[in-house]
């Protein structure tokens, strides 16, 4: 498994729309998980969702967790990638992080 963190200048809530929004997944999402549906959960403390894709090792596990200001941090957890998981875990959330920037611009 990879890990990646980062903190983000948005509410949790935009961060996890973003993230689980249909048309907006391809931007971030590794291509295996592009074609699976995501598991969601959240409460007051923590949003996360997962997307397992069936018969291989690819996963993505996200949690959005509310920090000071009105900001978010992102937590990712990435199956999958083989040798060069850590560096695409951190390219995930690059990309994820560009996307809510992006979504924020456009509101």
């Amino acid at each position: 498994m990879a890990y990646a963190e980062r903190g983000v200048s948005a509410p949790p809530e935009v961060v996890f729309n973003t993230a689980t929004d249909r048309g907006r997944i391809s931007s971030w999402l590794p291509g295996p998980l592009l074609s699976t549906d995501p598991v969601q959960d959240g409460d007051a403390e923590q949003l996360w969702s997962r997307w397992t894709a069936r018969g291989t090792d690819w996963s993505v596990e996200l949690k959005v967790e509310p920090v000071d200001a009105g900001g978010s941090r992102l937590r990712l957890e990435l199956g999958g990638g083989g040798a060069s998981a850590d560096r695409l875990a951190g390219e995930t959330l690059d990309s994820l992080a560009r996307e809510v920037a992006d979504n924020l611009q456009a509101g």
